[in-house]
């Protein structure tokens, strides 16, 4: 299995994702890891649809999603991994998936959010998340679209 990006973007599947960074990374699968999406009928119609035909579609719960991972299950696959927000990415490392790296493109201004970037509001909340995958060695960048600057997002916080 290689993992060729591991993004949050709040609305998960859509013409960046779908169009941009799933040719970018060459992406065979997008996993789409939601604990409220994963029971939503609706959502993941909405998905399907959105979810380019040469990609393969998962969505899953952050148990299932650490479970699958953990195992041989995607070894034939280019897995490109989007959640809504931090606090999903805290719980997957948590359930004992680890990585090293998350992009972080949209995430949208909401109550209680602070715009620490174009397109990226995040909350006190949020931040600790965030903070909590540094601190455990997770490099956090923030990028909307692969020509855009790398930019290290912990460093914004500050």
């Amino acid at each position: 299995m290689a993992i060729v990006n591991i993004r949050v973007d709040d609305r998960l599947i859509h013409g960046q994702v779908a169009a941009v960074w799933s040719l970018i990374t060459q992406a065979t699968r997008i996993m789409v890891i939601d604990d409220e999406v994963v029971k939503d009928a609706v959502n993941k119609g909405a998905l399907q649809m959105a979810c380019p035909q040469r990609c393969k579609l998962s969505i899953l719960s952050v148990e299932r999603a650490a479970i699958n991972l953990n195992t041989d299950k995607y070894d034939a696959d280019r897995l490109f991994i989007v959640v809504k927000g931090p606090k999903t990415l805290k719980n997957l490392y948590d359930a004992g998936f680890k990585f090293d790296t998350v992009n972080v493109g949209n995430m949208g201004g909401k109550t209680n959010t602070t715009m620490v970037k174009k397109a990226v509001s995040v909350s006190e909340i949020d931040i600790e998340n965030f903070k909590y995958l540094a601190s455990n060695g997770v490099k956090v960048t923030a990028q909307m679209v692969p020509s855009d600057e790398v930019i290290d997002l912990i460093s914004l916080f500050n």
